[in-house]
């Protein structure tokens, strides 16, 4: 509960922010810049080296793959048959296609399987999400943020993105059964914990909610793509389809329904992909979500 205090606490914060003449209009770049080269890859280097591998993680793990996945191949298509911007395409498919797999979703998993049911969260979490944000989200990012960047220029920006940096890292750890000592490990779980308050701090200061904007119906259709079609797809895919049970399965469904994912939104604003937008799909879909994610429960309790 303290970890939706928090949220609530640092959003309004930002938003207060904004008032305050003494703060650069800009200061938000300053905080996400903060995020990606220092908070982050502290977070891959503490979580990354401790995931097992085994054949359990397959489906956990392809929510948070297959959830950008979809999401792509949505956008994508209607983005080519309506002709939008490529910067609008990218912020809906980076914003739409990502899961708040752990600052929204684990608090909730705790409250609803209890302490258990992180288990299957961080699966959907590290391995799933987290890997694709640093790998194809940030090849996204490129491709859409630029006119026609070349392979090489795709491969350097990925290559050179702080995160992925350390998620090669941590992988390279994984495989060959290393982990820090506790003092460093001690640090980097600190920095990790600060990646919440210092993005939705940015995400409040440079949020501006306009009645009359142009981006409301774009991001009605992103936190519908978000909300209800990525979850049900896979309600559908996994429970009517492959016949799947348990625990596990339900707690992977109600991972795919957790709102925007805080990171995401960061790298779509660092790129300039629509930096309101994504910043009105994370104002707006974090406290929307509570209410998708009970109807999705209740779902799943009559599945």
């Amino acid at each position: 509960m303290d970890s939706i205090i928090l949220i609530f606490i640092c959003l309004l914060a930002g938003l207060a922010m904004q008032k305050i003449k003494a703060i650069p209009a800009n200061a938000h770049v300053a905080l996400n810049q903060f995020a990606i080269y220092l908070l982050l890859p502290a977070l891959s280097l503490y979580y990354i080296p401790k995931i097992q591998i085994s054949e359990k993680i397959f489906f956990p793990v392809a929510v948070g793959w297959g959830s950008f996945l979809l999401s792509w191949l949505f956008f994508a298509v209607l983005g080519k048959i309506f002709r939008w911007p490529k910067k609008l395409q990218g912020c809906l498919i980076i914003t739409a296609g990502f899961l708040n797999s752990s600052f929204i979703g684990f608090p909730v998993i705790e409250a609803l399987y209890g302490k258990e049911g992180l288990k299957t969260a961080i699966l959907v979490d590290q391995p799933g999400t987290f890997v694709m944000l640093s790998t194809l989200g940030i090849v996204v990012a490129v491709l859409y943020s630029k006119g026609h960047p070349s392979g090489a220029d795709i491969a350097r920006r990925v290559l050179l993105f702080p995160p992925f940096i350390a998620f090669m890292v941590g992988l390279f750890m994984n495989l060959f059964h290393f982990d820090f000592t506790d003092a460093v490990q001690s640090v980097l779980q600190r920095l990790g914990s600060c990646v919440t308050p210092v993005a939705l701090v940015a995400v409040g200061l440079q949020l501006k909610i306009e009645r009359n904007s142009k981006h409301w119906g774009f991001l009605g259709l992103g936190l519908f793509v978000k909300l209800f079609l990525i979850p049900a797809f896979f309600l559908v895919l996994y429970k009517m389809v492959f016949k799947l049970q348990g625990q596990d399965i339900d707690i992977a469904v109600m991972e795919a329904a957790t709102p925007p994912m805080i990171t995401a939104a960061i790298i779509a604003s660092a790129h300039g992909l629509k930096p309101r937008l994504a910043g009105m799909m994370i104002g707006v879909g974090i406290p929307l979500s509570f209410l998708t994610m009970a109807f999705w429960f209740f779902v799943l309790k009559h599945c």
